[in-house]
């Protein structure tokens, strides 16, 4: 398939959208880190026609409140084996495997990463997924992973210079929505 046919970018959450940390404040409770920028990237996606999905081992509310924000309409979280969540998903949305992108960054993350037509790795991934992968980013996980892979794949997708339009000059762009 041509790179033209990615209709949908599954993320990892743990490593790819944060850090890889789990922080637990005096009363328990997790949150998480999230970059600007890579939500900055996923509007993009989402606006030149390339859904976004959420695939994680962790549930965390703090990722269902991100995805919400975003407007990711495809979180599932919890997932300690992701290929059955990844194939649900699939029937759920009627796609391909080779339709997809996904970025990931730890073992669990590798069936899918063989499975889609494109995969990218954070520049910190484990080695056997950076060797997987079809790109390793010059981003550390939750440090613009996802805003650099946004690029790469609208560049494939021959969508780049679209999506710039709204940030020149007469262009619609309000901020990063990010």
């Amino acid at each position: 398939m041509t790179d033209t046919e990615i209709k949908l970018l599954v993320l990892d959450v743990d490593g790819v959208l944060t850090d890889r940390g789990i922080y637990i404040d005096d009363e328990g409770r997790e949150f998480k880190r999230f970059d600007a920028a890579d939500g900055a990237g996923l509007k993009m996606l989402m606006r030149e026609g390339v859904e976004v999905a959420f695939l994680s081992g962790r549930a965390s509310q703090a990722v269902f409140h991100r995805a919400s924000d975003l407007g990711v309409k495809h979180v599932m979280l919890g997932e300690k084996l992701k290929m059955p969540a990844f194939e649900a998903l699939l029937e759920k949305t009627g796609l391909a495997a080779q339709q997809c992108a996904c970025v990931g960054d730890d073992l669990v993350d590798l069936p899918m990463m063989r499975a889609v037509g494109w995969s990218a790795a954070p520049l910190d991934a484990q080695v056997e997924v950076k060797e997987v992968a079809d790109c390793v980013t010059a981003a550390r996980g939750g440090h613009g992973v996802v805003r650099e892979v946004a690029e790469v794949l609208l560049k494939r997708l021959g969508r780049w210079e679209k999506a710039l339009e709204r940030y020149m000059p007469g262009g619609e762009a309000e901020g990063n929505g990010a």
